[in-house]
């Protein structure tokens, strides 16, 4: 019989395991507390007046995630400076008062852009180098239970020789500012699991899951757990494990309890057997839920849940396989930028960005080039989205051994932060683009295996001496390739290579442009010839891909993006800045076989037709689809019914598109229909359209509704569409947007223009859930209107 589970929120568990608990028990866990709101923030403020309770300094009331400033849609001059946040808090105390000065108590930033001094009661507790990766303010000392403490951050952004990269104004992508992410307060028990960041032992401490034994029959779990005594007295501790389905105990695992002194920590293995077990993969993404509880002499002192997907990898020089079974990834790289907000992404954003990948047909992702949000890390583990997590570095290596130390630092950091994300595929601990020394190389590599033992531990570099995994882009190997020797991943393709024929790594140096009608870097409003031409190269280059014995390969971009050192958005995704889909987001999608379905995502038969289908469309119609054959028809009459595409740009793919010869335009209605064992699977309809009479306005979910009380933050869509509602792409139709109920438009000025017939807003969802309208109007057209509900 096969075991089934699912998943467990902390706060569930919690109430299952004290719901025998005794009143008379000194103290209870404590869960972490989201520390979001309530802060002050203020822009470039003297130091002497940021700490002088008396001055007239203007704070402005914020909560997080928050960017020191909203940018323009266009980021040329992005902020750069010191800037400051403050809060006031007050910390429980326990009605008994039992332990509490053998108590732990911290902070946790997941992300503080780029360089932090952090006060705490008026006490420096630390100086942070680095804003991609968290840090852990112990302010034990300083703590004062049931009474009001006061923390400051001060917060810089400038470029920095020693976190690197090159400065803003060389960089291809933009790194904002400010406490982007989320920030906890956690208090612990004088016995508790030790925080991995804040220890400094190498694979040592936390708490950290791997799998020695996996397979459809049986999977080993493999659990080290290390805790700490931080009270003033010996206590026997012990260490349980649960892994739970709901509220189902499926397995129970007791350690040995231990005797520990004051101020003294154990680490402990357990092992847990799991029969027939549901298998992490991309296609069924099985998560587990372990908790880990830890006792002191009988009670329950610390408890922490653990997300966890049974699978195994293994490569070969040619080969990869996920639990036994043979996988080519199919991905993509991304920034993690939104517009005017920059990194600022509520967790909702983050898991709306991944489930957009996961739709458009991929099933890995590569960072780039940075690591990316806990929030998009557990996303990826929820929808099956394999992971090359990436260290902080683009095209610049520093020789001064600080530089180097923090990149140590910061290999160690990511992988202690993602160690126990099944998502995880391997650890980039690489400079992106970078000539690096082959000792800072061994370095990286010995870090990356002593935070992470284990034959499951995969490194990943774009030199190819050194790691488990070379990483080349395609432009890099035209005209020079040879056959690598080691697991080989294309790390980026189909936009430089049609950009800059020289295919050199410095971007300043531009030569060899080919025409824009020729680039990949096509923005959404550049019209169906050149959003096609996109398409032709992204199959060309993916195509290719499958000459070379890469595993894996990453199309650079999924998204549109600012970029520090020119005036331009980057325009080669798939889909706009605004996550709208360009023609070549349904190549993509089209890859992914019709036999695959998931409620998950995106997933089955699917046709697309690559068409506008007005009076400047291209004659020849291309229809992207995983079906067998296709059928189009134009105003009922059959065009033809014909099988997929073939030729030198066809031959390695798994679903060529369909081209039909038109011959001539004829105003009316295309409708393709995908065929499978001569059955009709799927159909897409294109109509000619006429002149735009109104607005058609669509909310962007992409499975997580909007949230109040979080900085949520999401798109808005309106769609200009003729009298009988079908869409006309046309360009820079102002379009303002109104909100009414407790909401926000981001954009300034509340304007956007139109591309492709859509304008975007980006709407911030307020603190009380309820209902929330939003209007959009533009000159001579119907205004639409829209009702949404946020929780």
């Amino acid at each position: 019989m096969k075991i089934k589970f699912h998943t467990i929120t902390v706060v569930a568990a919690l109430a299952i395991l004290l719901s025998g608990c005794s009143k008379s028990r000194p103290s209870s866990p404590k869960i972490p507390i989201l520390f979001n709101d309530n802060w002050e923030f203020i822009l470039s403020a003297d130091s002497s007046e940021v700490f002088n309770p008396g001055s007239n300094l203007a704070w402005e009331k914020v909560s997080l995630p928050h960017t020191p400033r909203i940018e323009p849609l266009i980021v040329n001059d992005q902020w750069q400076g010191i800037c400051w946040y403050r809060k006031d808090f007050v910390l429980p105390e326990d009605a008994e008062k039992q332990n509490i000065a053998s108590r732990r108590y911290w902070i946790r930033f997941e992300g503080a852009m780029n360089v932090a001094d952090i006060w705490i009661n008026s006490v420096k507790k630390m100086h942070h180098l680095g804003g991609f990766l968290p840090f852990v303010v112990d302010f034990t000392k300083e703590a004062v239970p049931g009474q009001i403490n006061h923390i400051i951050v001060k917060l810089d952004n400038t470029d920095n020789p020693i976190t690197g990269p090159k400065p803003l104004k060389d960089l291809d992508f933009n790194t904002y500012g400010g406490l982007y992410r989320d920030v906890f307060l956690e208090i612990k028990n004088p016995d508790y699991i030790t925080d991995p960041i804040l220890e400094e032992i190498p694979g040592g401490a936390g708490i950290f899951v791997t799998y020695p034994e996996v397979s459809m029959e049986r999977a080993v779990i493999r659990v080290n757990t290390h805790v700490r005594k931080a009270g003033t007295e010996n206590a026997n501790i012990e260490i349980r494990h649960r892994l739970v389905d709901g509220q189902q105990v499926l397995a129970n695992v007791i350690v040995e309890a231990q005797n520990i002194a004051p101020l003294q920590s154990a680490a402990t293995t357990a092992t847990i057997m799991v029969d027939n077990p549901r298998l992490w993969s991309p296609k069924s993404p099985n998560l587990y839920n372990l908790v880990t509880e830890v006792y002191a002499d009988g009670n329950l002192s610390d408890i922490d849940t653990t997300r966890i997907g049974i699978r195994r990898f293994d490569i070969t020089k040619d080969h990869f396989y996920i639990n036994g079974e043979e996988t080519f990834l199919r991905g993509v790289n991304r920034h993690q930028e939104y517009p005017y907000i920059g990194y600022a992404l509520s967790n909702e954003a983050q898991y709306r960005d991944a489930k957009k990948i996961k739709d458009a047909g991929f099933d890995y992702v590569r960072l780039s080039h940075y690591p990316h949000s806990p929030a998009f890390m557990a996303a990826c583990d929820e929808l099956g989205l394999l992971v090359l997590d990436a260290i902080p570095g683009w095209q610049y290596f520093n020789e001064d051994q600080a530089f180097q130390d923090q990149v140590i630092q910061t290999c160690r950091d990511m992988i202690r932060r993602d160690r126990n994300h099944p998502c995880v595929l391997a650890w980039e601990v690489s400079l992106n683009e970078s000539w690096m020394p082959e000792p800072f190389i061994d370095r990286a590599v010995a870090a990356a295996r002593e935070e992470y033992s284990g034959d499951q531990c995969f490194t990943a570099g774009w030199m190819s001496y050194g790691y488990d995994i070379y990483l080349q882009a395609r432009q890099h190997r035209i005209g020079h390739y040879e056959k690598p020797e080691k697991p080989y991943i294309v790390s980026e393709y189909g936009d430089w290579e049609y950009y800059a024929m020289n295919a050199g790594l410095e971007q300043g140096k531009w030569k060899d442009l080919l025409p824009e009608e020729r680039s990949s870097r096509q923005p959404l409003g550049a019209g169906e010839s050149r959003l096609l031409q996109q398409s032709t190269n992204i199959q060309e280059a993916h195509n290719d891909n499958f000459n070379t014995p890469a595993f894996a390969d990453g199309y650079w971009v999924m998204y549109d993006y600012n970029r520090g050192y020119t005036d331009d958005l980057e325009t080669s995704g798939i889909m706009s800045i605004f996550r709208v889909p360009k023609f070549s987001c349904y190549f993509f999608r089209s890859q992914r076989d019709a036999e695959e379905t998931s409620p998950g995502y995106a997933s089955g038969p699917m046709v697309k037709i690559a068409s506008y289908w007005n009076g400047q469309s291209n004659r020849d119609v291309r229809i992207f689809s995983n079906c067998e054959e296709v059928e189009l028809k134009l105003n009922g009459q059959l065009i033809s019914r014909q099988k997929p595409d073939t030729g030198r740009i066809c031959d390695n793919l798994a679903h060529p598109p369909f081209t039909f010869h038109m011959g001539q335009f004829v105003s009316g209605t295309l409708v393709a229909s995908g065929y499978i064992k001569g059955k009709p699977m799927a159909s897409d309809t294109v109509s000619t359209p006429e002149a735009p009479a109104a607005l058609k306005i669509i909310l962007d979910e992409s499975g997580r509704m909007p949230k109040a009380g979080v900085n949520d933050a999401l798109f808005v869509y309106a769609m200009i569409v003729d009298k009988d509602g079908k869409p006309v792409q046309v360009n820079d139709i102002k379009v303002k947007f109104i909100v009414t109920g407790d909401a926000a438009i981001i954009n300034p000025g509340s304007i956007s223009l139109s591309e492709a017939g859509i304008a975007t807003a980006l709407i911030r969802i307020g603190e009380t859930p309820g209902e929330i309208e939003i209007t959009a109007q533009a000159v001579g057209l119907e205004s639409g209107k829209i009702r949404m509900i946020s929780y």
